[in-house]
């Protein structure tokens, strides 16, 4: 007898900074299952760190790094010429300072997804993806290393005998080559919560198309950063659910 179809749930969260706050991302954590937490570089800071690995802990989330470019005016948004020992010493530097905020909790930090221009770039640009796959493997080779589904991230990662996970976007939509379609595009946004729950069922029972065959995904991206987030966190579970999908922490579902 076949398996039920299986999905872990993430977000990306603590993205505030100092006095300013993004996203709602204690009630956020009542429907995911992972938490990409931002590391100080193109959000969040030690306080707000700190307070969502405790969130995060207190509601059995699993807790990632979500490390990006040293870019805090631009949100992670715009891309850096960093040389590969520049980046690598980034990624690492990041995932040290929330892997103390998870040992001080007394939880553990899971996996790696990174944030922004450098997840879009290293979807598609090789030497980037490896340069962020072996800084990962150096710091811990057990660490899941998030990417989109079939990206050069993905690939990079399973060279560098991590564990992988595809991910898929709800609230995006895609081009026919797998990519997601560029944000100033229009159309590129998937607004309504209904459609972001049915997109996401669609996701996760067929796949992504790309070269003539399906994806498997792995983890959907909830979006934290808008006001209808937790509407839609909530109506993607429910939705899911109803279709047969169990929701399920990441390594158990790399685990099936």
């Amino acid at each position: 007898m076949a398996k039920p179809l299986a999905v872990d749930l993430n977000c990306d969260l603590g993205e505030g900074f100092g006095r300013y706050h993004l996203g709602q991302d204690e009630a956020m954590m009542q429907w995911i299952t992972s938490a990409n937490i931002a590391c100080g570089f193109h959000a969040g800071d030690p306080e707000v760190m700190e307070r969502t690995v405790k969130w995060a802990q207190a509601h059995n989330v699993a807790v990632g790094a979500h490390p990006g470019y040293p870019d805090l005016q631009g949100f992670g948004r715009r891309n850096m010429d960093l040389s590969h020992q520049a980046l690598s010493a980034a990624i690492c530097y990041q995932l040290g300072a929330l892997a103390a905020f998870t040992r001080m909790a007394g939880t553990q930090l899971v996996h790696v997804k990174p944030h922004g221009a450098l997840y879009n770039l290293a979807a598609r640009h090789n030497p980037t993806a490896v340069t962020i796959a072996e800084a990962v493997r150096a710091f811990d080779p057990q660490l899941i290393l998030v990417g989109l589904a079939g990206s050069e991230l993905v690939r990079a990662g399973q060279d560098a005998r991590l564990p992988v996970a595809n991910e898929g976007f709800p609230d995006r939509a895609y081009l026919l080559d797998g990519q997601l379609m560029p944000r100033r595009q229009a159309g590129a946004l998937i607004t309504e919560p209904d459609r972001v729950a049915e997109n996401a069922v669609r996701l996760v029972t067929e796949g992504i198309a790309q070269d003539g065959e399906a994806i498997k995904i792995d983890t959907l991206c909830i979006h934290g950063d808008h006001e209808s987030a937790v509407e839609n966190a909530r109506l993607v579970r429910q939705a899911l659910e109803r279709a047969g999908v169990e929701i399920k922490p990441l390594i158990e579902v790399l685990a099936r």
